[in-house]
């Protein structure tokens, strides 16, 4: 399988995240990379499922929380920038204080 630079972070993205997904179910808190990583996939699906960046942005500051992550992750993340594939090219979607 031949992938380009872009389709290997994409899968490494999506990997870490679902170790992150599990390790969460699981009520272990998040690590900083864990977190980065699991909201950019769902970031990332969701652009590829249509959504907008505004949504998008808003989307992202819901999806962990201050109990779901080690201290001090919330303060390392003032903002998350993901490149994601919206149906009409690739965006630029900022997400501001990500964890609440």
């Amino acid at each position: 399988m031949e992938l380009t630079p872009r389709e290997k972070d994409k899968l490494l993205i999506f990997t870490a995240a679902l170790l992150a997904e599990r390790r969460k179910a699981r009520g272990v808190k998040l690590n900083y990379p864990e977190a980065i990583a699991c909201i950019s996939a769902a970031i990332m699906e969701g652009a590829r499922d249509g959504r907008t960046v505004a949504e998008l942005m808003g989307y992202g500051a819901t999806l962990l929380t201050r109990d779901e992550v080690m201290e001090g992750v919330p303060e390392m993340i003032p903002e998350i920038q993901i490149e994601a594939t919206f149906p009409d090219g690739t965006k630029l979607v900022t997400v501001h204080n990500p964890i609440v």
